[in-house]
């Protein structure tokens, strides 16, 4: 299928309404402008300043942060179009703009409940960190990763993983947000219809409690087995379904390998 090109009135168009474009950094030069191919064919530069709404104490967005975007995949803006009888000149392309447009829809739309993509950005043993767009980083605590207890976030995300959460709170004044992924796999009467009483499941050993063991099962489900010598948390194991109560959402197992 034949590339899309676009017209100077179609880009025109998408400049007054701030339309998001995908853009590939081929090139970071001297300045720390950022050198462009979007649209499919056209090219644009980002300035330095356009980069980010985040600056440091000098007021210009921080270099090592420019200089990582070479290589990869930003989303931009139209900011400036230059053209001359209908040939375009110089694009002029912005992040920055593109960040204040979905801040400014957050502030105004953005409510707890409401489910938002995301991309992981950073881990840590309490937290993980969400790109939501526009340079908003939510906050996504580890005990609202999972239904299953687990010791940190790196156990159940990764780096650069994809996921959609819900908002958990939304603080207007300050732009910080707090998700949660369990609240948005569903209930448990959902989640354990992958599963039937007498087969065998892979499992993943979570927690070890004075009544036994918390195993993992799929779609974010957790199953009580008796105590097994030599197992620790993180093991892989295969567990026969023995009973399941969505009364009392309980799940019992029994580790068989």
């Amino acid at each position: 299928m034949a590339k899309k090109q676009y017209t100077l009135s179609e880009l025109q168009e998408a400049m007054r309404t701030k339309q998001a474009f995908e853009a590939y950094v081929e090139d970071v030069d001297g300045e720390y402008n950022l050198h462009c191919i979007f649209a499919n064919d056209v090219k644009g530069i980002v300035p330095r300043e356009e980069v980010s709404t985040v600056v440091e104490d000098d007021g210009k967005v921080d270099a090592n942060l420019c200089a990582k975007k070479k290589g990869k995949i930003m989303q931009v803006c139209i900011k400036e179009i230059v053209a001359e009888e209908e040939q375009i000149k110089r694009v002029i392309l912005s992040r920055r703009e593109l960040e204040l447009k979905v801040r400014k829809w957050m502030y105004m739309n953005l409510k707890p409940g409401m489910k938002l993509k995301g991309v992981v950005r950073g881990l840590t043993d309490y937290a993980a960190f969400i790109d939501v767009g526009g340079g908003v980083t939510a906050l996504l605590k580890v005990e609202d990763i999972s239904h299953v207890r687990i010791q940190k976030a790196s156990d159940k995300l990764k780096l650069g993983q994809r996921i959609q959460a819900v908002v958990k709170k939304y603080d207007r004044d300050t732009g910080r947000i707090e998700m949660s992924l369990k609240d948005a796999l569903g209930g448990f009467a959902e989640r354990v219809k992958a599963l039937k009483e007498g087969e065998v499941e892979d499992g993943i050993v979570r927690s070890r409690t004075k009544t036994g063991l918390l195993v993992e099962l799929k779609n974010n489900l957790v199953a009580m087995a008796d105590h097994v010598s030599g197992i620790e948390y993180g093991q892989k194991v295969l567990v026969y379904i023995k009973k399941i109560n969505i009364e009392k959402e309980k799940i019992k197992v029994e580790i068989i390998g």
